[in-house]
């Protein structure tokens, strides 16, 4: 493999705007492809979003501190904290605390957390190598493949130019009147034939190279020469105004960065205003009211002549009356206003880790939105390449077509005249018709080309 790579070298433009054929080795290639690919980097990603879990994990062993403070004014019934009993006034209270929580036994959640994310940053971390030995091998192919074409179009190209010159010998010949003309009307119609076989090659040696561009995430095709009345570069920028996929990809970036800055804030003190309005009600609840008074006899006496003489006291009596509900909910209506500050001191990093979690999200977000315009740049390219190619085959079609009509006409006039048996004659016409066919299909494919190109301009009507 390493002396494929080094030997292995390739002269092509796979990079639109260079000024000159840049050589490229396979090995130079694949690094462009590993440093340049999205799939590749979102991997990473994956990697690091991996670490982070692991990281947290282990930090959840640490423990948790947090502290707290209030104050509040409390209005109707309520509760004195100092005395824990009832009162009916407007009372201020405020209160502090700190919390600190250590994890001592959690049935092992722990320590099992801590081997399951271990794991999985192992699997993620072969999985990104098993991305990058797979983009490494779809280089090879398509660099090969470059290659392969390269040499397809050099043996058609020679093909053609061995009918070029039979083509010139003939025209010698016809201008003589030592042939028919029928006979180089048939080969102007092969050299035809040969001119679109190299086109055919050409394109497909342009769509290796423009698939190995892809890989290497560059710019794949030169449109110095338009034959649309845009280039590419210019239906790409239109395409990223007026796309809604483009549009969305953006959206969901800042979107992202939205959710880093809300896990930022989790390192802040928390302020909270307080509200609750409140009564109650309990079926033990009665009011006495006063029936009269009568004298009862006290414990206590007073000496009155050598007499104790009990002393005697009023004593109201009263008949129990059942609260209904409503005039409990009423008489025990109570209200509480007051301010909450919650201040964080250590989590176990798990605001850390979420801040880095968001991070590693906003970046797949703009690893997702780059990768969005990537593909609309290879789509546009793709369909520019097929318009070009469209358009060639429509040129060289049109040269075949009246080539094939002219020898099809000498044919005619030699059939009439009985020069030309049926069979050479159905040969020409055959010719001639799928020729027609063929230029058909190509006027309309080059349309189709030029409509793909208008779509994503958004000028489709």
């Amino acid at each position: 493999m390493k002396v494929l790579l080094s030997v292995l070298v390739l002269t092509t433009v796979v990079a639109r705007g260079q000024d000159a054929p840049a050589a490229f080795t396979l090995r130079s290639c694949i690094d462009i492809a590993l440093a340049n690919n999205i799939s590749v980097k979102q991997n990473e990603l994956n990697v690091q979003t991996a670490s982070i879990n692991y990281d947290q994990a282990k930090y959840n062993r640490l423990p948790n501190v947090s502290a707290g403070v209030n104050y509040g004014i409390s209005n109707g019934r309520s509760i004195d904290p100092f005395t824990n009993g009832y009162i009916n006034q407007q009372l201020s209270s405020s209160n502090a605390n700190l919390n600190a929580s250590i994890p001592v036994f959690t049935g092992f959640q722990a320590k099992r957390n801590i081997e399951q994310t271990s794991l999985t940053l192992q699997a993620t971390k072969l999985e990104n190598q098993q991305e990058k030995d797979n983009l490494t091998l779809s280089v090879i192919l398509a660099f090969l493949q470059v290659m392969n074409n390269e040499d397809v179009l050099k043996l058609t190209s020679q093909q053609a130019g061995i009918t070029q010159k039979q083509v010139e010998r003939l025209v010698t010949m016809n201008n003589e009147g030592a042939i028919a003309p029928a006979t180089l009307y048939d080969m102007q119609g092969q050299y035809a034939a040969d001119q679109l076989s190299i086109v055919n090659a050409a394109n497909a040696l342009e769509l290796s190279k423009l698939s190995l561009a892809q890989l290497m995430s560059r710019e794949g095709i030169d449109t110095s020469v338009a034959l649309y009345a845009t280039t590419v570069e210019e239906i790409h920028n239109t395409a990223l105004q007026k796309l809604a996929m483009v549009k969305a990809s953006d959206l969901r970036v800042k979107a992202a960065a939205k959710t880093t800055q809300v896990a930022k804030s989790n390192l802040y003190p928390t302020v909270s205003l307080v509200g609750q309005l409140g009564t109650n009600y309990s079926s033990a609840t009665n009011n006495f009211i006063p029936t009269g008074t009568t004298d009862v006899a006290t414990t206590d006496y007073v000496v009155v002549g050598g007499n104790n003489l009990p002393v005697f006291t009023k004593q109201t009596s009263y008949n129990s009356q059942k609260v209904n509900y409503f005039n409990q909910v009423k008489n025990n209506l109570n209200s509480y206003f007051g301010v909450n500050l919650q201040v964080p001191i250590f989590n176990s990093f798990q605001t850390k880790s979420k801040i880095a979690l968001a991070r590693v999200q906003e970046k797949n977000a703009g690893f997702v939105a780059e990768n969005t315009k990537i593909q609309l740049q290879q789509s546009i390219e793709q369909a520019y390449l097929n318009m070009t190619t469209a358009f060639e085959k429509y040129k060289l079609l049109k040269q075949q077509v009246v080539a094939f009509d002219e020898s099809f006409h000498s044919a005619e006039i030699r059939f009439n005249l009985g020069a030309l048996n049926s069979v050479d004659y159905l040969i020409v016409k055959n010719n001639l018709d799928r020729a027609n066919i063929n230029l058909t299909i190509a006027r309309y494919e080059y349309l189709l080309r030029t409509k793909v190109l208008d779509f994503y301009q958004g000028n489709l009507k």
